[in-house]
């Protein structure tokens, strides 16, 4: 006997699974279809990503070279198409690239005397938020490097600050240049402080150290 209520179970039990797969049939195909679809955009979506990075860095490397020209005999021509193909990145590149394309034009508009275009574009990456923090901080101390000698001094300090707490990567320039402005609004003990601390201090990097030591060597006293 209960191998007969087994059969009749089973039975219904595959009844019901007819039942249920005719009345969804077309929900089920639809799904499965959504699923396949889904996975083949995903598929297509990260090998277009990759189309695009490979493209942009393309782009990018050629533009380096050419704005690495300095002894060629179309030097101007070279990092005139050096400056059209960043900002062409900056433009349409993946978000990585744009933001390089954009400090690697400031440097080079920078190197030409356009100081003007270079401090546009290092702001432009320093108050990016979509950038990468490390960059937008690395563009906030360029542009205030460049200025240290004419920039409005509360301005400088302003935003230099943040940059010198001894968390933040860039703490050792950032400290370097408030007390090189320290020094220019005749503030010579704080500066001294400041530069005697980097003197002394063996993480921050070696250059920083060694020009720190070379100012407090010049100063009075």
């Amino acid at each position: 006997m209960p191998d007969i209520f087994d059969e009749v179970e089973e039975e219904l039990r595959a009844e019901r699974t007819r039942q249920f797969l005719t009345r969804y049939a077309g929900a089920i195909a639809a799904a499965a279809v959504l699923v396949i679809a889904l996975v083949a955009g995903w598929q297509g979506w990260r090998w277009y990503q990759a189309r695009q990075d490979q493209a942009a860095a393309t782009v990018y490397i050629q533009a380096m070279l050419e704005a690495s020209d300095t002894t060629g005999p179309n030097v101007a021509a070279a990092q005139g198409a050096a400056l059209a193909e960043f900002a062409q990145l900056a433009q349409h590149a993946p978000a990585g690239y744009r933001t390089l394309a954009r400090l690697r034009a400031a440097a080079l508009e920078a190197t030409q005397g356009h100081m003007p275009q270079a401090l546009a574009l290092w702001n432009e990456v320093a108050t990016d938020s979509s950038a990468d923090l490390l960059l937008r901080n690395l563009a906030e101390l360029l542009w205030t490097q460049h200025q240290i000698d004419t920039g409005d001094p509360a301005t400088l300090e302003s935003r230099l600050k943040p940059l010198a707490t001894p968390n933040d990567p860039w703490h050792a320039m950032a400290t370097e240049q408030l007390a090189l402005l320290a020094l220019r609004q005749g503030k010579t003990g704080e500066a001294k402080q400041m530069l005697t601390a980097l003197s002394n201090d063996v993480t921050v990097p070696e250059g920083v150290r060694q020009r720190a030591t070379a100012v407090l060597a010049q100063l009075p006293g």
